[in-house]
């Protein structure tokens, strides 16, 4: 009972703070020239397997109150919980914090990076052209959240957890 209330919990505030933090910074948070701040979350899994759940349902919140189109929504938001799957092997296999952080990080940036505007293309008719350029951007943005960010927030938490500050 205990281990489902925590699952519970945790899902539901990682959820709540993506969908916050993204609304909150939305000028910068949707759109092709994008910096999801609330990306920064996509460490977690790497100590937390059960927040891959919480960053997927936080994005699809966030797709759907930004008016994204309906494949985008479901789409990204599944690439979402993949990379956050990703992650969350990571921090399973791997032990070496900073080989952890390096791998953990790099399936949010990279899959991102190249499936999302593909999305894009599909849902916004976006000029297939300009894939490349938007994969650089979303490259670029999503590599100042999740490292830039999310490394900060992971090693601060880490350092909680080995105090059992954080059960």
């Amino acid at each position: 009972m205990l281990k489902t209330t925590k699952f519970l919990t945790r899902t539901g505030a990682i959820a709540g703070l993506y969908a916050v933090l993204s609304l909150l910074t939305l000028p910068i948070s949707s759109g092709v020239i994008q910096c999801r701040v609330s990306e920064g979350l996509s460490l977690l899994p790497l100590l937390f397997p059960e927040s891959a759940w919480g960053l997927f349902i936080g994005c699809l919140l966030s797709n759907i109150l930004t008016g994204c189109a309906v494949w985008d929504v479901f789409l990204g938001s599944l690439v979402t919980l993949i990379c956050a799957i990703f992650t969350a092997l990571v921090g399973k296999y791997i032990k070496n914090s900073a080989l952890k952080i390096i791998l953990g990080g790099l399936s949010p940036v990279v899959l991102n990076a190249l499936i999302l505007p593909l999305v894009w293309i599909l849902c916004y008719g976006a000029l297939s052209y300009v894939y490349l350029t938007q994969c650089a951007i979303l490259f670029l943005g999503q590599a100042v959240s999740v490292y830039g960010i999310g490394t900060p927030l992971y090693l601060a938490l880490k350092t909680l957890s080995t105090k059992n500050l954080l059960k």
